[in-house]
């Protein structure tokens, strides 16, 4: 069992007990910054991972766009709330309750989008994230981070992070493009300050 796996009944507590549209992270819309992203770098297609997929809104977007979709996230109860949506409007979307640091994923995916999954994780448990976000991608595909920036005030939450920290961590196995301080779009006033992340599966 891995670290992260001893949080499953949290997580599962916190989905069962709370309207996942009170959530912090909740935001009905495609991520600004992705879509942004996406729209920039002409992405269109292709096999995309939703990491950390929560309410699922994100995937459901992305299936709207033409991507071939899979969604994890390590809450059974967020992945059936999230699948009994996108049944409703039929979008053909892969769900899975998974581990990434244990993962049962099978790659490569062409683009992975974490929003709000990395920033949980223990520092020790960073490096073996990393590694399976790099052998789920493929080279040369794109990673899309969004995570808590330094900027963002008092501890309460998840971690948080430098463009620098995120260079150091990533660059190897990632060319990290760009780091970009934005804020974190949900439910809170005001919008935390967030870090959105894009990098590329190095090709060697």
């Amino acid at each position: 069992m891995s670290a992260n796996q001893q949080h499953i009944p949290a997580w599962e507590s916190r989905y069962r007990q709370q309207a996942v549209e009170t959530m912090p992270w909740f935001y009905p819309a495609l991520d600004d910054d992705l879509r942004a992203a996406l729209d920039t770098l002409e992405l269109r297609s292709g096999r995309a991972l939703d990491l950390g997929t929560r309410p699922g809104t994100q995937a459901m977007h992305l299936a709207r766009r033409g991507f071939s979709v899979t969604a994890a996230d390590i809450s059974e109860t967020a992945i059936r709330g999230a699948r009994a949506l996108a049944e409703a409007e039929g979008l053909a979307i892969t769900w899975q309750q998974d581990d990434i640091l244990a993962t049962q994923l099978a790659g490569p995916f062409d683009l992975i989008f974490d929003r709000g999954c990395f920033h949980v994780f223990a520092p020790d448990q960073r490096a073996g994230y990393v590694a399976t976000v790099a052998r789920l991608l493929r080279p040369g595909g794109t990673f899309f981070l969004k995570c808590f920036s330094q900027l963002q005030p008092g501890t309460d939450g998840p971690n948080r992070f430098t463009p620098e920290q995120i260079r150091a961590l990533f660059s190897g196995p990632f060319q990290v493009q760009s780091v970009s301080e934005t804020v974190y779009q949900g439910t809170l006033d005001p919008l935390p300050r967030a870090l959105f992340c894009v990098m590329q599966r190095a090709t060697e």
